[in-house]
């Protein structure tokens, strides 16, 4: 037999070329079969759906992988700037329903899953949500790279990939009980491993400089522990355009996988310390940092995250244009969505100065004319502060660059304003008041050539407040890029009956283009399209009653109102002044005031950070307050109170659709932005809100006689705060009295004594920064309006229209627009 040689490398164009998968019935049916029996091993007799869900994954991520590969080598060939999403969080949720819908072919892998007896809606609940995020900001993140596909950007998403999620929440005695979410129990069908983009992230050890033999002097990080990120891909596809993206999620590992002397040395135990080290960096999402060990486990993700995205960017650059970095800043643009990511700004000097040989002038240069710079909060104890210990204990020498740009950049500012000592210590990078810290906004700040807000209200409250000093130094920095949200996902998708509607009456361009929906508003105005808008809302609230009866015993009113609040639990947000409310009318109806009366079921959702004692202490509240009325005869079904446990993206898809009102209750100038609010009002639900984040823009854009508005103004707060006394609020209103006599006489914890008296004391405080009581009046008074509304159900309808149609400025592929427009100026590229 013949020598053969195996020394070519590459595939021949015979292996690589393949014809291009088939996308009708018997195509995907076909290749269905194959997985199911010759991959996974399955046949007739496996009764679980799981594996007919993987396989029919696997079809469908085959179609997507063609794709994907025609995009990245039209990228490639085009070598067009790129921009590169950096975030902590990527809420992304499932994405069997997403894919099938972005490839067009939702209609026909349904009728080979029928024609095989299979049903795909039970096929689609196998899939775990990824929940890599734990509210807006990641959902945010997820809804921008799919608006960037779509729009043809070439933008590259970089997280983390955690191996327990956000936490699965389930409520026991009324009380939150955090359990692990285990997403990547049984694997995930829809990522690809790329260990050959492996990169290595130093920590600890310290610094040194040397002189080199051409006198040069160069400081040199000795002595790491290194840990190894190694790359996960997965294809985020564009609608119907042959477009698809990366998210690239890093997974932290150790060098090695144990120590094998000690091993057989017997120390079990610590032959693996090293690598469990290693992988506890993404192990969990978000670790609670109220102790030092969560502390620097936070810092070290965040620092993971950065090093090894910018790494892998860098070495691409390197691959194709060796060391020369003079184009570096004009082909790439890396987004920092919130302060998590900040230390890029350091990281990215670093490599370019440590590792090839800029110097510190051209370094800066770069840098600075590649970072943006997104924030997502008006609320000071969010934006992140590290200690210079722990920062130099981890990254020492990331903080002697920092403290170097800080010494640069408070030159500038002393430039500008001379001697002005105070202006220097309050913009300084390191805050002294209280033992050395690094303020990571800043940072941002300092280093990016775009700072934006995600609403106009927010933008401007950073401009004129939090970041006032860095506007009057820099204002051409600050912009404002309100949020928005995937119409893909967000009605097209999860609300396929009302799509459907849309679409038969005014096209399908609404699609990819949102303001489309304003060709709604004349059938406003239908007596026949507006029946047939009833029964498509009657249908989905339908659809949410059965999806909870799988969870729940109790029976929700079909006619009854929806008043909906589902959003991570915090005191800013407000679910108390909600629960209170509800109180409220129970009261009414214990004293028999029933005239005007509207049936209503106020369903409450989302999870409490695992240390936020407050936040726990309102979802006991609500259970409890929950179980008293549904307990109640008297009540029946005038009034439900349900509080929805696990709420997740998946649970988002069922319950905006049923939603007929959507509570976004803020108090005024805490919320940068939301995007609930604008998935409520894409699928038809009305809004009560107070004038805070998108709130306002939404009121501006459907009009204010479809709002029901409350509340103090932002000025307004600001100004209360001075002379704010919520108990002689609550002494002159009747109504707020007999609230608080309920919750004070112990009525929802008869046999709990004392459980609630911090709840009581905090909206009983004048120091009570969320202003609960101030706004209970105003809010109640617009509740009341929303009953009488109600009432009028072809009104009603027509305000339900009417907000669907005005939706169309909340659209993620705006957003993505006007940051392509403004910050990162990418080219689209047709695939």
């Amino acid at each position: 037999m013949p020598h053969r040689s195996f020394t070519k490398s590459t595939p021949s164009a015979s292996i690589t070329k393949i014809p291009a998968l088939g996308m009708k019935v018997k195509d995907l049916s076909a290749d269905f079969k194959r997985y199911y029996i010759n991959r996974l091993g399955r046949d007739e007799n496996c009764r679980s759906p799981h594996y007919a869900y993987e396989a029919l994954s696997m079809v469908v991520s085959d179609r997507l992988i063609e794709r994907w590969k025609k995009t990245y080598n039209a990228y490639r060939e085009q070598d067009c700037k790129k921009a590169y999403y950096l975030s902590m969080e990527f809420l992304m949720g499932r994405a069997l329903s997403n894919a099938m819908l972005n490839l067009g072919i939702t209609d026909e892998i349904s009728q080979a899953m029928y024609d095989l007896g299979l049903e795909l809606e039970e096929l689609i609940d196998c899939e775990p949500d990824a929940g890599l995020g734990n509210g807006g900001l990641g959902r945010l993140a997820a809804c921008f790279i799919d608006s960037c596909a779509t729009l043809q950007l070439p933008v590259v998403g970089y997280g983390l990939r955690y191996e327990y999620g956000m936490f699965s929440q389930s409520i026991v005695n009324g009380e939150q009980v955090e359990k692990p979410d285990h997403w990547l129990r049984n694997g995930n069908i829809w990522e690809i491993e790329r260990a050959e983009y492996t990169q290595r992230i130093k920590f600890g050890g310290h610094t040194e400089v040397h002189t080199n033999a051409q006198g040069v002097k160069k400081t040199v990080w000795l002595d790491t522990h290194d840990i190894l990120a190694v790359p996960f891909d997965t294809p985020i596809p564009g609608f119907q355009n042959g477009t698809v993206n990366t998210l690239r999620l890093w997974k932290a590992a150790a060098r090695e996988e144990f120590d094998l002397q000690e091993f057989n040395a017997g120390d079990y135990a610590e032959s693996v310390a090293a690598k469990n080290t290693a992988e506890n960096i993404t192990m969990v999402l978000y670790p609670n940092d109220a102790n030092e060990n969560g502390k620097a486990l936070r810092l070290r993700q965040q620092y993971f995250l950065a090093s090894a995205s910018l790494q892998d960017v860098i070495a691409n650059w390197v691959g194709r244009h060796g060391t020369d970095f003079s184009e570096f800043a004009a082909k790439n643009c890396f987004q920092l969505n919130d302060t998590h990511p900040s230390i890029a700004v350091a990281e990215l000097m670093r490599l370019l100065i440590d590792i090839y040989d800029l110097d510190w002038k051209s370094a800066w240069e770069i840098t600075s004319k590649t970072m943006a710079y997104t924030n997502h909060t008006l609320l000071p104890e969010a934006l992140e502060k590290w200690s210079v210990g722990l920062f130099q204990a981890l990254l020492p020498r990331l903080m002697e660059i920092i403290f170097e740009i800080n010494a640069h950049f408070l030159a500038e500012v002393s430039s500008h304003w001379p001697g002005d000592v105070d202006r220097l210590r309050r913009m300084s990078i390191i805050e002294e008041d209280h033992g050395q810290q690094v303020r990571m906004a800043y940072l941002a700040i300092v280093g990016s050539y775009s700072v934006n807000g995600v609403a106009e209200l927010h933008s401007k409250l950073l401009q004129q407040g939090l970041f006032k000093d860095f506007y009057e130094l820099w204002p051409q920095k600050f912009n404002n890029k309100t949020n928005g949200v995937t119409p893909r996902r967000w009605l097209a998708s999860c609300n396929p009956e009302l799509a459907k509607l849309i679409t038969d009456t005014i096209g399908d361009g609404w699609i990819t283009d949102l303001s489309e929906l304003q060709k709604l508003k004349p059938f406003a105005d239908d007596a026949k399209f507006r029946k047939q808008w009833q029964a498509v809302r009657l249908a989905a609230k339908q659809r949410l009653i059965d999806y909870k009866r799988e969870e729940y015993e109790i029976e929700l009113n079909v006619n009854a109102l929806f008043d909906v609040q589902v959003k991570r639990m915090h005191e800013y947000k407000r679910q108390l002044l909600n629960v209170l409310h509800v109180i409220h009318l129970y009261n009414r109806l214990k004293h028999g005031d029933t005239a005007s009366w509207t049936d209503r079921c106020v369903l409450i959702g989302g999870k409490a950070a695992p240390g936020y004692v407050m936040a726990k202490k309102i979802i006991k509240l609500i259970n409890n307050v929950a179980q008293v009325i549904n307990s109640d005869p008297v009540v029946d079904d005038k009034l439900k109170l349900v509080f929805l446990p696990n709420y997740r993206v998946s649970a988002m898809e069922k319950i905006c659709p049923g939603a007929d009102l959507s509570e976004q209750i803020s108090t005024a100038g805490k919320e940068a932005s939301g995007t609930g609010n604008m998935k409520f009002m894409m699928n038809g639900a009305l809004t009560i809100g107070t004038l805070d984040g998108a709130n306002i823009e939404i009121r501006e854009e459907v009009g204010a006689e479809n709002f029901f508005l409350f509340g103090l103004t932002e000025e307004e707060v600001e100004a209360k705060r001075h002379d704010y006394d919520p108990v002689a609020i609550i002494q002159a209103d009747p109504d707020l009295q007999a609230v608080m006599n309920l919750l004070e006489c112990g009525h929802f914890n008869q046999f709990e004594p004392d459980i609630f008296n911090d709840v009581i004391a905090t909206l009983k405080s004048p120091h009570d920064p969320w202003m609960t009581i101030a706004d209970f009046r105003s809010y109640i008074d617009a509740q009341k309006q929303v009953e009488l509304a109600y009432q009028d159900k072809e009104q009603w309808t027509k305000m339900s229209i009417l907000n669907c149609a005005a939706s169309g400025k909340f659209s993620t592929d705006r957003t993505i627009s006007e940051y392509n427009d403004g910050i990162w100026k990418l080219t689209p590229v047709k695939v």
